[in-house]
């Protein structure tokens, strides 16, 4: 799993890229920090390139939405596919992110 952090028309946007698995959610958990601290934009979790979320990756996206929302900003997915989608919706986690 690699994982990239840039800016990009005015938002935070973390590239996913490989299965985030249990086995990797630890490192992926460190790459992601610096989108705990954002207080300045809203956040895109890119998942062109994602091949497979498990429960511990799901927490990992839960948590920042969970930093990123009181501060006011939005948290969106973009290009999951129909397989992430179907995992999404399962754990109801449709409801809860805004897809682009």
């Amino acid at each position: 799993m690699n994982t990239t952090i840039l800016e990009k028309d005015g938002n935070l946007v973390a590239v996913f890229e490989g299965r985030l698995d249990t086995a990797a959610a630890i490192k992926t958990e460190q790459e992601v920090k610096p989108l705990y601290d954002n207080v300045d934009h809203d956040i895109v979790l890119d998942c062109t390139a994602m091949e497979y979320i498990s429960s511990s990756g799901l927490r990992i996206f839960l948590n920042i939405l969970k930093n990123t929302k009181p501060k006011g900003h939005h948290v969106y997915i973009q290009g999951i596919s129909k397989e992430l989608r179907t995992v999404f919706d399962m754990t109801g986690f449709t409801n809860l992110f805004e897809f682009k």
